[in-house]
């Protein structure tokens, strides 16, 4: 394995998408990491495959803080790409990447650097390996990696070192740009917004947590933002609908919510210990939270102080008509100051860095190294 600089280090990411954001949540995370990398002084290259769907709503084709490259198909990465992947300080290889295995067995045998898995879909990943569908990722792929790095904490990353022989799993959450999300000043036009791409396991939380309180709360105004909900869904009256919204459009949605609404899909909620980008994004942007429940929320944002926790639809209507608005205001500002201070895009980058310098040295224990990155 070569020897990282002292300062500068050159990623190579291969990631699902960092071009487009629509219908997934690893353009938004890519972008914030690679651009915290950016600004400690690191080079990164991002090689995403170019695909149809995010092809037909690219909403950026270019970007200032890494080298994007699109390729059209492994035959065509492995051509154009061997040798800026041999020469890597490291190179992270991201969950979902099509023909992922293959991409894998490529990259471990031609990279020189330190050699990471990003999983930005850790308990997900683990249902379909248990399983043997996880057409990115195979079981005995996990232990050849040097780190293993996971959306998702605590009891997850023992199961990812104890069962699948994971050399070191540690957290790497995902972060937001404080640059781009932050207090707007916009008329407060929804009393409670949601976004969030569609999927049948978490839809049940969106039709008892939003859809539910919509009908007892006539007055009141709601809007659900996100791609590939069924046209068959039927929206209360006072449901505003939308099925996409950049990113740089991201922060005056939120600014125009008097709370937001954060629902965690189903094997995440499981887990535990897997917090959404939408979190630090409305924190960010100032904006009150009401969340689903979940082990280790706690360790992310503090119930009751920086956000708010809701079980049922009957807790929604009582936080909507009873929180008074300088109240719900001061929630805000507490998870808006612990979001830049803990999950800012500078914040995740440095955790990344001693990460990788830590696996080049194979210094310390896992638990050492995640010390070290959440000090």
């Amino acid at each position: 394995m070569q020897p990282p600089p002292s300062h500068t280090m050159n990623v190579v990411i291969i990631g699902l998408a960092i071009s487009s954001s629509w219908g997934n949540g690893h353009a938004t995370t890519y972008r914030s990491l690679v651009k915290g990398l950016h600004r400690r002084g690191h080079r990164v290259s991002f090689l995403e495959q170019d695909q149809c769907w995010y092809a037909n709503n690219r909403d950026a084709r270019a970007l200032p803080y890494c080298d994007l490259q699109l390729y059209e198909s492994i035959e065509d990465l492995k051509d154009r790409f061997a040798m800026p992947i041999k020469h890597a300080d490291a190179v992270i290889v991201g969950s979902y990447v099509r023909n992922g295995a293959a991409v894998i067995d490529w990259v471990l045998s031609e990279a020189h650097g330190v050699r990471a898995f990003y999983d930005i879909d850790t308990p997900v990943t683990l249902s379909c390996l248990r399983s043997d569908a996880c057409e990115y990722l195979r079981a005995d792929q996990v232990g050849a990696f040097d780190l293993m790095l996971s959306f998702t904490g605590g009891p997850t990353l023992t199961i990812l070192e104890s069962a699948y022989g994971a050399r070191r799993a540690l957290p790497l959450y995902c972060s937001v740009d404080v640059d781009a999300y932050g207090p707007r000043d916009c008329r407060k036009d929804i009393d409670l917004g949601y976004m969030g791409t569609y999927s049948a396991d978490r839809q049940p939380g969106v039709e008892m947590l939003l859809n539910e309180p919509a009908r007892r709360l006539s007055e009141c105004s709601f809007m659900v933002v996100g791609a590939q909900y069924p046209s068959a869904l039927q929206w209360p009256d006072n449901v505003r609908r939308a099925d996409h919204l950049p990113p740089n459009a991201h922060a005056e949605f939120y600014g125009r919510q008097r709370w937001t609404l954060n629902i965690t899909r189903a094997d995440m909620r499981a887990a535990g210990h897997s917090p959404s980008v939408r979190l630090f994004e409305a924190a960010a942007c100032g904006t009150p939270i009401i969340s689903d429940v979940w082990p280790g929320i706690e360790d992310v944002l503090e119930p009751h102080e920086e956000l708010m926790i809701a079980r049922t639809s009957e807790d929604v209507v009582r936080l909507l008509r009873e929180v008074a608005p300088y109240e719900a205001q001061r929630i805000a500002r507490a998870a808006r100051a612990r979001v830049l201070s803990a999950h800012s895009s500078e914040r995740r980058a440095d955790e990344l860095i001693a990460y990788l310098h830590g696996a080049h040295r194979g210094a310390g224990s896992p638990d050492e190294a995640r010390k070290v990155a959440s000090a």
